[in-house]
């Protein structure tokens, strides 16, 4: 499996980075980086979610198109979408209009809106393993795409109704918000510098 390769600039990043500019900056600045607050905790959540079975680069794409359509993502606005919503939601080109994934949106919007504030950043970040624990992956093949941490947040999460989130989701959820750091040993962007 692939290690850390040079970008154009010469510094070594993760292989999957550099495959667009989208990637790259995104790689570059978010990937990784730690990510708290509830609402942005739930924007990271629903795109995980919207993301199974496509590739990344899609919903990165169409990042704007669903903040705009799901109020930026605000747990308390998004709880309060209604039948309409959801129909204008399944019309909205510029998002992906897959109707269980869109109902599980809405439906976690609403259990989320009953959580006090600050709950799920508590949650989530409650399940984020102990950094001394886990050697830098050296390569590709040395990321897993599904820890025991990602396997009890998604058991803890769908025991308290959230819906559309499994353990490759969590974990690539972790990877995403900065609970792990799955940057390669050699790559620039490891622990948070770029």
């Amino acid at each position: 499996m692939s290690g850390a390769e040079p970008a154009a600039d010469g510094r070594l990043r993760c292989p999957w980075g550099l495959s667009t500019e989208d990637y790259l900056a995104y790689h570059d600045t978010e990937w990784g980086r730690p990510v708290h607050g509830d609402d942005h905790l739930f924007e990271r959540l629903c795109l995980e979610a919207f993301q199974s079975g496509l590739s990344w680069l899609t919903i990165l794409r169409r990042r704007e198109g669903f903040r705009s359509a799901f109020a930026g993502f605000k747990i308390s606005a998004v709880a309060e979408f209604t039948d309409a919503d959801k129909e204008r939601l399944l019309a909205d080109a510029g998002i992906i209009r897959n109707r269980a994934k869109i109902d599980a949106t809405l439906a976690n919007a609403k259990v989320l809106a009953g959580w006090g504030e600050g709950e799920l950043d508590a949650l989530i970040w409650s399940y984020a393993p102990d950094p001394a624990t886990r050697p830098a992956p050296r390569t590709l093949g040395d990321v897993p795409a599904v820890t025991p941490e990602s396997t009890a947040l998604a058991k803890e999460l769908k025991k308290r109704s959230i819906r559309f989130v499994g353990p490759t989701t969590a974990y690539a959820l972790m990877q995403a918000c900065g609970l792990v750091d799955d940057h390669l040993a050699d790559c620039v962007a490891r622990g948070g510098g770029s």
